[in-house]
């Protein structure tokens, strides 16, 4: 027989929450959650990848050759 700790969810506790859940929200509501929540990582995943963006050029553009010392404290600012 596997134990499992304290605060770790095993097989059963899974299967109990989708049972729960299926109750709560009926078949048919299910797809569209999934859908909902497809759609907020899929924006979330775009903003981290603008922000990833901004911070390459940021950099890029910081470390430019030809740029001094006092030029590129002056961008941080």
């Amino acid at each position: 027989m596997i134990s499992y700790p304290l605060g770790v969810i095993g097989p059963w506790q899974i299967v109990i929450i989708a049972l729960v859940i299926l109750l709560l929200f009926g078949g048919k509501k299910i797809p569209e959650l999934m859908k909902g929540l497809g759609k907020g990582v899929k924006s979330f995943k775009q903003g981290m990848n603008e922000v990833e963006e901004q911070i390459n050029q940021a950099d890029a553009e910081l470390n430019k050759p030809g740029k001094t010392d006092s030029e590129k404290e002056e961008k941080k600012d």
